[in-house]
């Protein structure tokens, strides 16, 4: 009997591959340990996305090395590994083997096998189906990937070299999930992909999110449904419909758009320009007057001059986006950008990303201030002290949005859902006390 340690790293989706790649470890009697001493085995889920990230992946690959004793072994799989595979296999002798991010179905058995080859990455895509997944046992929040891989041919990003094509999962095989994620005790389930807007185009003929939203919110035990990665262009009149008349569908949505300049976003091969972004958000705000829209910004791109940081900037100032981060350009081999001139040096793209945030911080507080003296649902995420508690409110997704510290005479659990009246507010975080317990 195998003792498996699965160390993932990166985005929601990986976490994702790492549910599935566990319960089908178990399903072969294999245990799970939270402890890489403890294990006959260790998995690094890693990610390749920017430079940060490889770096990331790469130094955790090496302390695990340490760990590892004469009869362990030590498996890398990820987008690290399905991008650089070859060359990490060259340079790490101390890793066992390596898989990409289409292996998830052989590695089970390839694990507890004694294959010849190191490098056992392959060159197929694979299908998107139902999968089972192994949670953990207090879990209450939980991804649910509708897609995988990606058509949108971003100038930036490596994803389409790493994760392939755009392909859609069944909506049966998402309701499945969905219904296996309830029964596992998940109150929020958050719709992931690289383009959640995009969903069944390829499988119907059609965008079919609104659909699919439909029969999510029929699955019994849901009560918090949560849309991220929706591409602007794909946001139609059904889908704001659809957000706003469904109750368990929280009125957020994480909506990436980059930049608000039209040169830059011609230079990212983005689909949008600055007008349709703005007038996206109209539609939103029209419709659904308290949607808290989340987005992403990318500065210091090639090329990227003092006029287009001013238009962001002023785009933040003026249309206040509710929750905003931004990260300095990243220059990756293997993309469009790469080859493209007007390179900026490090200090002037962290220098920008840090204005663009000052400005968001501003707006954040003030946005916050407004929230004082009005109440709402708090999912718990933490207890940190007798009677106190921290979570988040429909308006936040976890680890990245604004966090609630509340009191409550109440005993209250991960996961319990409270109404709480905000009494204080700071930059990006909120206080309250509970006046109502579900």
């Amino acid at each position: 009997m195998k003792k498996i340690y699965i160390d993932t790293l990166g985005c929601a989706k990986n976490e994702y591959d790492s549910q599935m790649m566990a319960a089908s470890l178990t399903e072969r009697g294999c245990i799970i340990v939270s402890e890489p001493e403890e294990a006959d085995i260790m998995i690094v889920n890693t990610c390749g996305f920017i430079e940060d990230a490889k770096k990331e992946s790469i130094q955790r690959i090496f302390e695990l090395a340490e760990e590892k004793e004469r009869d362990m072994k030590l498996v890398v799989t990820g987008c690290l590994s399905e991008r650089y595979h070859s060359e990490l296999a060259s340079e790490m002798p101390e890793v066992d083997m390596f898989f990409g991010v289409n292996d998830y179905d052989d590695i089970p058995d390839r694990i507890l096998a004694e294959p010849d080859d190191r490098d056992l990455v392959g060159d197929d895509t694979d299908d998107l189906r139902y999968r089972k997944r192994l949670f953990d046992e207090d879990a209450y929040t939980g991804y649910l990937k509708i897609a995988e891989g990606c058509n949108n041919a971003c100038s930036f990003c490596a994803i389409p070299s790493i994760r392939g094509h755009y392909r859609s999962k069944r909506i049966e095989d998402c309701i499945r999930e969905a219904q296996d994620m309830a029964d596992a005790g998940i109150r929020e389930l958050i719709l992931i992909a690289q383009d959640t807007s995009r969903y069944g185009i390829d499988l119907y003929g059609k965008l079919c999110l609104p659909e699919l939203l439909k029969k999510l919110c029929a699955v019994d035990g849901i009560e918090w449904i949560r849309l991220m990665y929706v591409y602007d262009n794909g946001i139609t009149d059904e889908l704001i419909e659809t957000i706003a008349s469904e109750p368990k569908i929280c009125k957020y949505i994480d909506m990436p758009i980059q930049h608000i300049s039209d040169r830059v976003l011609h230079r990212m091969r983005r689909q949008s320009t600055g007008d349709s972004i703005k007038e996206v958000i109209g539609r939103l705000r029209d419709r659904i007057p308290d949607v808290h829209i989340r987005t992403t910004l990318l500065v210091g791109f090639p090329g990227e001059t003092e006029e287009d940081i001013s238009e962001l900037l002023d785009f933040i100032d003026t249309m206040k986006i509710d929750r905003l981060g931004a990260f300095a350009f990243s220059d990756e081999e293997g993309t469009p950008s790469f080859e493209l001139d007007g390179k900026l040096d490090e200090e002037t793209k962290q220098a920008r990303r840090d204005l663009v945030m000052e400005h968001q911080l501003r707006v954040s507080e003030e946005l916050n201030e407004k929230k004082i003296g009005k109440v709402y649902e708090v999912i718990v995420d933490e207890i940190i002290d007798d009677g106190v508690y921290s979570g988040r409110t429909r308006y936040d997704s976890p680890e990245i949005d604004c966090n609630v510290t509340f009191e409550s005479e109440y005993e209250l659990y991960p996961g319990d859902i409270a109404e709480v009246e905000i009494v204080n507010a700071y930059e990006y975080d909120l206080e309250g006390r509970a006046i109502y317990v579900d």
